[in-house]
Formats: C-alpha cells, sequence, structure tokens
C-alpha cells in the first residue's frame, strides 16, 4: 500500500491544481545551479530521491517477504536481518511526521512497528 501510494505521489507531484503551490513547483524544476559537478534543479533532487525511495520499499516487501518463508532453524539470522527493517521504518515515520503528512508517518510507523512485533513478540512454543 505504501508503495503504491508513493508511486502515484510521485508521479503526480509537479502537477498541481492550487496555482501557488504549481509557482513553487515551477521554482524547484526551472532553476539549475551546479553542485558538485552535476548541473540540477531542486526538482531534480526531490524527484531522485522520490525514487530512490520507491525502490527502498520495493527493496524492503521483498527482503521481508524472503524472510517470512525462512525456516525454523534461521530465526536468528533472520531476526538480524529485518532489525535493520524495523528501526528503519520507524525512524521513517518520526521524520514523515515531521516533514511531510500524518498518513505516510501512520503507515510507516504501522509497517515498523509490525516489523518489530515479528522479531520480539513471537512467543516460543515447544
Amino acid at each position: 500500500m505504501v508503495h503504491l501510494g508513493h508511486g502515484v505521489g510521485h508521479l503526480t507531484w509537479d502537477k498541481q491544481d492550487d496555482p501557488s503551490m504549481q509557482e513553487v513547483v515551477n521554482s524547484m524544476v526551472g532553476y539549475k545551479t551546479e553542485f558538485m559537478g552535476a548541473t540540477r534543479s531542486m526538482g531534480d533532487y526531490f524527484n531522485g530521491y522520490s525514487l530512490i525511495m520507491f525502490f527502498v520499499y520495493g527493496m524492503s516487501i521483498s527482503i521481508l517477504w524472503h524472510a517470512s518463508a525462512f525456516p525454523e532453524n534461521q530465526k536468528a539470522t533472520t531476526r538480524k536481518m529485518i532489525y535493520p527493517l524495523g528501526i528503519a521504518y520507524v525512524a521513517f515515520g518520526v521524520i514523515e511526521f515531521y516533514n511531510f503528512f500524518p498518513f505516510a508517518a501512520i503507515m510507516s510507523l504501522g509497517a515498523g512497528i509490525l516489523i518489530l512485533i515479528s522479531i520480539f513478540g513471537r512467543r516460543e512454543v515447544n
């Protein structure tokens, strides 16, 4: 769901109905300057970071999907592998509360909390 929402947002960020917001977008994509050997606009950076996050979400989905199929004797390895994902998604949620909007933050926090619950909340059954 987050992956799909991010994809739609990525494809539509530069097409705003609000004329004032479209003016901001036009400023972001219109002016380019040289930074570290490349000439780019703020819109280029915004667009690039958005694409990177699209692939981060896809990579996370793939890792979690494959980790869910690891056999019981691989629990320790699985936990070590997905623990950073849980922490990262909780961090994404906190950052999104401060810099984006509540829906994105709730989705990321929820994902992070559920990942952490899957690691620590599972009771051992003999």
